[in-house]
């Protein structure tokens, strides 16, 4: 008697299609959430672009009783503390991701990681607090007064670390940023680093390269990509966080000097202290160009991390 052997059907291609259909509805799903919110900021914020126009950007005068509003303040104390954030996390990152990936002992690596990765879960108000009730006052005692009376009366650099030493203040909120981001930038080197083909480094090695040069020629060279987007996820965040940097920079409209030890603020700041309470109309409007100017200066940042890439990769392919 024959045996009997079932026909299997060739497979079709409903099953892409649909999966295709779906990926591509995906896309377009954020891309018009993405529209909505530039449509909507920019409809809420348009009494204030009426009013003021472009001077609204370098306008310092932040007066709601009067009607009048501008934007340099929060934009400079937003750039400001986030070059602050990465000049410092930057470092201090790399040489973490270094340490993990290349130097510490296999005993040590996973606590260590785990612990550095643990920072990222800290609510964003309790690093607000704590630089506030702790940070501060160590850092205007034993950072802003020593350092203030080295660099007084050298030129520029004076300028910077001049005024007096109240513990908050853009410098402080900086500082207070490093901290938040340098474990999503760790973490992401961390990885990036670890993808590096061992083949490779032990190839180097052979030939006799140190560490540092292994890591400059080969690592670096081989995870640029990711190393430039966990940099980047690192400056929105700074960009982006809210509850700290009200906490710690001083909330105050002036920029009288350059001072980094003075109090300022942000863009984020000020809308966390003024979107409750402010009066429908040209206040509002006022906080929500601000609102999207921030989105501006997130996309310009995002957009030059891209160009960056770009860049990187076609001086490669040279």
């Amino acid at each position: 008697m024959a045996e009997y052997k079932p026909v299997m059907k060739a497979p079709g291609k409903q099953g892409d299609i649909i999966f295709g259909a779906l990926v591509r509805l995906a896309a377009l799903i954020t891309l018009l959430l993405l529209g909505g919110i530039i449509v909507s900021l920019i409809i809420a914020s348009w009494p204030s672009i009426q009013k003021f126009g472009i001077g609204f950007l370098w306008n310092k005068e932040w007066d709601a009783p009067a009607g009048e509003f501008g934007a340099l303040v929060p934009i400079y104390g937003t750039i400001v503390t986030s070059i602050i954030a990465l000049l410092i996390a930057v470092p201090v990152s790399f040489g973490i991701a270094l340490f993990l990936t290349e130097l510490a002992p296999a005993w040590l690596k996973r606590p260590l990681g785990i612990a550095i990765e643990l920072l990222a879960a800290i609510p964003s108000i309790v690093y607000g607090m704590w630089g506030l009730f702790i940070f501060a006052p160590l850092f205007a005692e034993y950072f802003q007064q020593p350092v203030g009376n080295v660099v007084a009366n050298i030129p520029i650099i004076g300028t910077l670390f001049s005024g007096p030493a109240f513990g908050i203040g853009i410098l402080a909120a900086g500082v207070i940023l490093a901290i938040m981001i340098i474990p999503y930038i760790a973490a992401v080197m961390r990885d990036v680093f670890e993808q590096t083909p061992v083949l490779l480094k032990e190839s180097a090695y052979g030939i006799g390269c140190t560490t540092w040069e292994v890591i400059r020629r080969i690592v670096l060279p081989y995870t640029k990509n990711g190393v430039i987007g966990g940099i980047m996820l690192g400056l929105g965040r700074a960009l982006g966080e809210t509850m700290a940097v009200t906490f710690i920079i001083g909330n105050t409209y002036q920029l009288d000097s350059f001072s980094l030890f003075m109090p300022g603020n942000s863009i984020t700041s000020a809308l966390a202290n003024e979107f409750a309470e402010a009066e429908s109309g040209l206040h509002t409007a006022a906080l929500m160009e601000l609102g999207l100017i921030l989105f501006v200066i997130t996309f310009i940042v995002l957009s030059l991390s891209k160009l960056m890439i770009l860049k990187l990769n076609r001086n490669e392919g040279r």
